[in-house]
């Protein structure tokens, strides 16, 4: 069955139609919440909050051709929540590989996954979720801004600092080095 007509259903008050929706999507969402809150247990929660809010709201819901951008919204919306409760309180995380590597390329995805995991620690959650937004859900940046609720503007300004800061956490020597534009782009 097609989401649309699943998303309809579960308007009317379908729970096995809004069950089905749901476990499509947990996995998704349990990935953004951990790489937002730093935490598997504020994670799970977020999510389940985000679950509640959705079922509770899903007859607002104006295009159901939308629901991903609106679930995906909701969650970030609280895992944003969990963590003003809980004052940055952050755990390690493990990342899971998206697929089978060699045993060869082990040491670099292992180091490759800490150093993001070191990065993204530096990160505000605010930044932190455009950022799992736009390079992990692979949201285009307009949608980032309606997931949040901000302007496009500040979307993109939030994800260059973020950007910057990534950067200069990995390279503390490009501080020193001022950017300059080649052809349009920067370097």
């Amino acid at each position: 069955m097609d989401q649309r007509r699943l998303v309809e259903q579960a308007r009317e008050g379908d729970h096995d139609a809004f069950a089905e929706l749901a476990r499509a999507a947990v996995v998704r969402l349990d990935t953004a919440a951990r790489l937002i809150l730093r935490d598997p247990d504020l994670a799970r929660d977020a999510v389940q909050e985000a679950l509640i809010r959705t079922w509770r709201d899903l007859p607002k819901l104006r295009d159901p051709d939308r629901f991903d951008v609106w679930l995906h919204r909701l969650t970030v919306h609280a895992c944003l929540d969990q963590a003003r409760r809980h004052h940055r309180h952050r755990i390690e995380v493990t990342l899971q590989p998206m697929h089978d590597r060699g045993v060869s390329d082990v040491v670099s995805v292992h180091a490759d996954r800490e150093l993001v995991d070191q990065v993204m620690r530096g990160l505000g959650e605010r930044e932190r979720a455009i950022v799992v937004l736009h390079y992990f859900l692979g949201y285009p940046l307009a949608d980032v801004a309606t997931t949040l609720g901000i302007p496009l503007g500040t979307v993109k300004s939030r994800l260059h600092r973020a950007l910057t800061e990534m950067r200069l956490a990995i390279d503390p020597e490009l501080s020193a080095t001022p950017a300059r534009r080649v052809g349009g782009e920067v370097v």
